[in-house]
């Protein structure tokens, strides 16, 4: 009806296409359609059985039931839903067969290849691959397509040997989870690195992190659901489970040993949390000073804190900046924000520092200092507030620079750093659209070889620094600059 490749869903009573539910949704209109004669007469048993009420989706074979308006994971006592999704993939390996040898002429074809992408402009990306929204999980999606061009952590993932989780005569088949399997033997590494491998192959076919997402239901359950999530608080807990399960042995092989040996990551990266250095912390982590001193004594305290992200807040007189006249006075900078967080305060009534020398709470200053700088350096803006019982969004734009973010002045021993080993160039940004936290749409914003892309769930297009410049950025990916010989007479 609308002429739409986008997410196929075939009805399983009578087999008709539509498009599904994140598209134009003709197949709930179809649903619909074969419920009106039940309403004007006495439903009979026969009748309750031609209601189409059960789609699956072509592309990653999940059933959906608009009667119980979610996806579901029963199937018949015949398994007669396994055995058209065993059809289907059939169907897609013989396509993918006889497509094999028309997209290898393309690829290899390099003038061809510029020349399509030159006549499509700046809309159509044609090497980036899209993922599906599988329900509310663009927040999942704007956080995988960004740490998928931050390349140094990509390629770890990427180059780690396959797990595979299946035997017998499945073995060597396509991974399909289902939710129904209870598998116990789940790897959010290995769903990880499958998620990277299919982004940036070529394909215009957008990917369904499906399996992946399976996991992410399966270990960390504040994601359960279809509900919209807050993209920050994913990425940490992303991160967080990443970590943990590269520490421990996996399929036999301690992921830490792959890290020491992987000569692309230095042995002197020592920022650790929870335990020893993987991939996360050696790309991620940094450490910050948090420095208390008493202002009734005088006393010093100083501790170190490890972190993989810096949550920096709105600086108060910028925030309610909402009508064109109020634009109009000074903008609100990403250094604003850093000054903001870095700079001493004075701790309020709530936050009294218990003092050792004085035995007892009393009024304290604190300030941040960074003793260490990440390699990728990820900040994190804080735009929901909590204010009585509801959490407002502050939706002032805040400036930031696409090249040379200086982070010299913000740390501890400025002087034992090297001429361009503070500089951090942007490879990536997650926006939030909307007004609140548990509603509105994630993006992001990414580099990749020299061009920038707008990820926008299974849509991906090209887009130019000027656009990226003008987002209301949420989550900031900064790239530490590589020294490179002779630069400096440029």
């Amino acid at each position: 009806v609308c002429i739409s490749n986008k997410s196929p869903w075939v009805c399983l009573t009578c087999s008709s296409v539509h498009c599904g539910r994140y598209v134009n949704g003709h197949a709930k209109k179809h649903y619909e359609d074969a419920q009106i004669p039940m309403t004007n007469h006495k439903k009979t048993e026969k009748q309750e059985k031609v209601q189409h009420t059960v789609c699956m989706d072509c592309s990653s074979y999940s059933t959906y039931c608009y009667r119980c308006d979610d996806f579901v994971v029963n199937d018949t006592k015949l398994g007669l839903v396994q055995k058209v999704r065993e059809h289907l993939q059939n169907l897609e390996n013989s396509a993918f067969t006889s497509d094999r040898h028309r997209k290898r002429k393309l690829l290899e074809n390099s003038s061809l290849n510029s020349k399509l992408l030159k006549v499509n402009g700046s809309t159509t990306a044609l090497c980036a691959t899209g993922l599906r929204n599988l329900g509310n999980t663009c927040f999942m999606n704007a956080i995988l397509q960004s740490l998928s061009n931050i390349q140094q952590f990509c390629c770890y993932f990427k180059e780690l040997p396959a797990v595979e989780l299946r035997n017998g005569k499945t073995a060597g088949r396509r991974t399909y989870h289902t939710r129904s399997q209870g598998d116990n033997n789940v790897s959010l590494v290995e769903e990880f690195r499958k998620t990277l491998c299919a982004l940036w192959q070529g394909s215009q076919t957008a990917f369904s992190p499906e399996s992946l997402f399976y996991v992410v239901w399966k270990i960390m359950p504040n994601f359960r659901g279809y509900q919209q999530q807050d993209a920050h608080e994913f990425m940490r807990y992303l991160l967080d489970h990443l970590h943990l399960e590269l520490q421990g042995g996996f399929n036999g092989v301690s992921r830490s040993v792959i890290l020491q040996e992987n000569s692309n990551l230095s042995a002197s990266n020592k920022c650790c949390i929870n335990g020893a250095s993987t991939v996360v912390t050696a790309i991620f982590g940094g450490i910050l000073q948090n420095e208390v001193n008493c202002l009734i004594c005088g006393t010093e305290s100083r501790k170190f804190d490890p972190f993989l992200d810096l949550s920096l807040d709105i600086p108060s007189q910028f925030r309610n900046k909402r009508s064109k006249n109020q634009e109009s006075g000074p903008m609100c900078t990403l250094r604003d924000c850093l000054r903001s967080f870095t700079d001493l305060e004075e701790l309020d009534e709530t936050e009294l520092y218990m003092c050792h020398k004085c035995k007892k709470k009393q009024k304290s200053t604190k300030k941040f200092w960074i003793q260490k700088l990440p390699k990728v350096l990820c900040l994190h803006l804080k735009r929901f507030h909590w204010t009585a019982y509801l959490r407002n969004k502050v939706d002032t734009y805040v400036e930031f620079p696409l090249r040379g973010l200086d982070m010299k002045c913000y740390l501890l021993e400025p002087e034992n750093s090297g001429p361009e080993s503070c500089l951090y160039d942007l490879v990536a940004v997650v926006v939030h659209h909307g007004s609140g936290v548990g509603s509105g749409h994630y993006t992001a914003y990414a580099a990749h070889e020299g061009r920038w892309f707008h990820f926008n769930d299974s849509t991906v297009t090209l887009t130019d620094e000027e656009t990226v410049g003008k987002a209301k950025a949420y989550i900031l990916f900064y790239v530490e600059r590589q020294a490179r010989p002779g630069a400096d007479k440029l």
